[in-house]
């Protein structure tokens, strides 16, 4: 199992990104929380991560705080929620959210995440009431942050595949980054800005 890594920001383009450990480039998929406090290409970051093997391929996941990685694992063993489903809600929520949520079993704040219907909003409180410690627990130490965030050659294209990725039909990923008026906007913040329009 490999739990984290620290190495050298080689590319990322949500949800994916590259990381260069010792001349080992591994490509890891990461909610857009972790991906907000990415620092520009070149950087040197730590992830905690959880790798996921399946028959067809081995899928490794990269988080900012261990305290995601733990809930992304505890999403996980919830009946009908796999990796991307768990993406997606870390992705809309963070840590701190999403257990306030179940604690206060607001099921309803988690159906307006892409792909979180009733049934299984109301399963997620249920199973995950007992299991996620009260306020989220300690984020710890956030990711590097650079003196400037790196702005993507076509980031409103890149957000709108983001989301897409995240769940979102693709013309409903166009509108809702469309939508957002303001210009000169980094693909993170497109997207973080999408994301608050759906959950508010």
């Amino acid at each position: 199992m490999i739990g984290w890594l620290r190495g050298t920001l080689r590319a990322r383009q949500a949800p994916w990104l590259i990381l260069d450990v010792g001349g080992v480039g591994y490509e890891l998929q990461a909610p857009m929380t972790t991906f907000y406090d990415l620092p520009t290409s070149g950087s040197e970051i730590s992830l905690y991560t959880h790798l996921v093997v399946r028959e067809d391929a081995h899928a490794l996941y990269g988080f900012a705080h261990e305290a995601e990685r733990d809930i992304f694992r505890a999403l996980l063993r919830v009946n009908g929620v796999g990796a991307k489903v768990g993406l997606a809600i870390l992705s809309g929520l963070d840590a701190n959210t999403l257990t306030r949520c179940i604690a206060e079993e607001d099921a309803a704040r988690l159906t307006t995440i892409p792909g979180i219907g009733k049934k299984t909003a109301e399963r997620l409180v249920m199973e995950l009431r007992d299991r996620l410690p009260a306020g989220g627990g300690s984020v710890g130490v956030s990711l590097p942050r650079a003196d400037g965030e790196a702005i993507a050659v076509e980031p409103i294209a890149e957000a709108v595949s983001a989301l897409i990725a995240l769940g979102f039909k693709a013309p409903e990923a166009s509108r809702r980054i469309r939508a957002i008026s303001e210009e000169g906007l980094a693909c993170e913040e497109l997207v973080r800005r999408a994301l608050q329009a759906v959950t508010a």
